[in-house]
């Protein structure tokens, strides 16, 4: 008994420091970090997780558990984890900016859902792509390649070193590349709400008698419904292709 409890000490700082970089990336990562998800459930999972990844989770240099160098330890492992989460988190940002924008340019954005869990209301083309992402996400293992990147991550950036500045700009300096990845599916909708909206025009110049108004916003739903069905096809596919470019990103940095 006393040889165990002389061991304790250790066992908990060996726990303590996956554990951090672990429940930092859950803070930050899609669906896993989400209100939907209780934090009681994250707290577990990322202690079920610090257990596994005891053997690969040693500090580079020997940490006094009840020290300021401890604490700062402890910062820098949240910001490792949160850097990674938030880097996955940023494909799911492009998808809600997609579905926002679609909503937005069709007319749909009168048309809001209130989420029960978060509180918060959002349109229902956001939703519905969001659910879409969450099939792809666990279709294609995403939690596992999250695990897997903490993982890599702690032979990387073994505990005490700290986080790469590096790969921290990177990650946000992926902020414009939310927008920009975003704006490749937006295009054709956009594109062909203006060419409808454009007829719309020229047909009030040449018969002003008509109510363009409430008929030109139906015709203009009905189109985006129609080219969102076109467009949907192509969401998992960008989406996985945003998921590599994350895994790129991190890749580089550290290597």
């Amino acid at each position: 008994m006393e040889l165990v409890l002389g061991q304790l000490p250790s066992l908990l700082t060996a726990v303590w420091w996956p554990f951090c970089r672990i429940f930092g990336m859950f803070s930050a990562a899609p669906i896993l970090g989400e209100n939907m998800v209780p934090l009681r459930v994250r707290v577990l999972l990322s202690l079920v997780l610090a257990i596994i990844m005891m053997p690969v989770a040693h500090p580079a240099s020997p940490i006094e558990p009840l020290s300021l160098h401890a604490v700062v330890a402890s910062g820098a492992e949240l910001l490792i984890g949160f850097t990674i989460g938030l880097a996955f988190h940023l494909t799911m940002a492009a998808m809600a900016v997609l579905g926002f924008a679609i909503s937005s340019q069709t007319g749909l954005s009168l048309a809001t859902m209130n989420d029960p869990m978060s509180g918060a209301s959002s349109d229902v083309i956001s939703a519905l792509i969001y659910v879409l992402c969450i099939l792809v996400f666990f279709a294609v293992d995403g939690h596992l390649v999250l695990a897997s990147v903490v993982g890599s991550s702690f032979n990387a950036w073994p505990v005490g070193v700290g986080p790469h500045m590096g790969t921290l700009s990177a990650i946000a300096y992926q902020a414009a590349w939310v927008f920009s990845a975003a704006l490749l599916l937006l295009l054709p909708v956009m594109f062909s709400a203006l060419v409808v909206q454009l007829g719309f025009g020229f047909l009030n110049r040449v018969a002003p008698a008509l109510n363009l108004f409430s008929l030109g916003f139906s015709v203009v739903t009905i189109f985006g419904l129609f080219m969102l069905g076109y467009l949907v096809r192509f969401v998992p596919a960008h989406y996985v292709r945003l998921i590599n470019q994350v895994l790129d990103v991190l890749g580089r940095g550290m290597r």
